[in-house]
């Protein structure tokens, strides 16, 4: 299959005149973690600039130093790949773990193990998952300040009634911090259970599963459908599809905070 190319651009504010960076942005475009990944790297000292241990906050000049993460020299990528996958059940997101055997990058070609989730779909939770190596891209779509919008269909056991719903809607206790406002409907009824919609613009942990069972509704299944308006249009469960030049560029210039309407277009849940 061929791969598009997306090539990498410096974001304005992170490159200066004489040709240093942010490291943290740095280090971000080289690795596809987002800037907060990176700035958590070089707060464990897990980081090594020139052979000294990184600071926050430091600019590097990525053709004179020597920038290592866990002793492994960075370079920047040629080009920059993002997939969308359909991620069945019973995958874990996650390279490697020694309690399951079978992991999203079982469904990959060995070329895109390089690629980092954005975002995270839990073990037994299905649908759309979006992998990169494009650091910019992990960044704009994970940050919660870009609020960007995630649609999941759920089957849940018994009926909400209007009060749920509502609570649902206008936000629910989790572990002493309340959600923040969500968009919940009823979309009908299947032979498992009654099936609800969600519009999610945070990323919790198995924020959708907790938030049901704290309403007596357990989750019974779970998919995410759509992800900034990006569909599983055309992708079966356990295969991929490459994003295209424009829908990578839609994407960091999504503006999730005016997406109220994306769940009629075609982070942990």
């Amino acid at each position: 299959m061929r791969i598009h190319d997306q090539r990498t651009s410096a974001e304005s504010g992170d490159e200066s005149s004489n040709g240093d960076v942010r490291l943290n942005a740095y280090i971000a475009r080289c690795s596809a973690t987002s800037r907060r990944g990176a700035d958590r790297l070089i707060r464990y000292r897990r980081v090594l600039v020139n052979g000294r241990p990184a600071e926050i906050g430091q600019r590097v000049d990525p053709n004179r130093d020597t920038v290592l993460v866990d002793n492994q020299k960075l370079t920047l990528p040629d080009t920059h790949t993002t997939i969308l996958l359909n991620k069945p059940a019973g995958y874990l997101v996650s390279r490697r773990d020694p309690h399951h055997t079978r992991t999203v990058y079982d469904l990959l070609p060995e070329n895109l193990h390089d690629l980092v989730p954005i975002g995270r779909l839990d073990l037994d939770t299905e649908g759309l998952l979006l992998l990169s190596n494009d650091g910019d891209l992990v960044e704009r779509m994970t940050h919660p300040r870009y609020q960007i919008p995630k649609t999941y269909r759920a089957i849940v056991r018994g009926r909400p009634d209007e009060s749920a719903m509502s609570r649902l809607r206008n936000g629910i206790e989790i572990d002493g911090e309340m959600t923040h406002p969500a968009e919940a409907r009823i979309i009908g009824e299947t032979a498992h259970g009654i099936e609800l919609e969600f519009v999610l613009r945070e990323g919790r942990k198995r924020q959708v599963r907790l938030m049901c069972r704290a309403i007596g509704h357990p989750v019974v299944s779970l998919r995410r459908i759509l992800f900034a308006g990006l569909s599983l249009e055309g992708v079966k469960p356990g295969t991929w599809r490459v994003l295209t030049n424009d829908e990578v560029d839609t994407l960091k210039n999504y503006r999730g905070t005016h997406a109220r309407g994306a769940h009629a277009r075609g982070a942990h849940a």
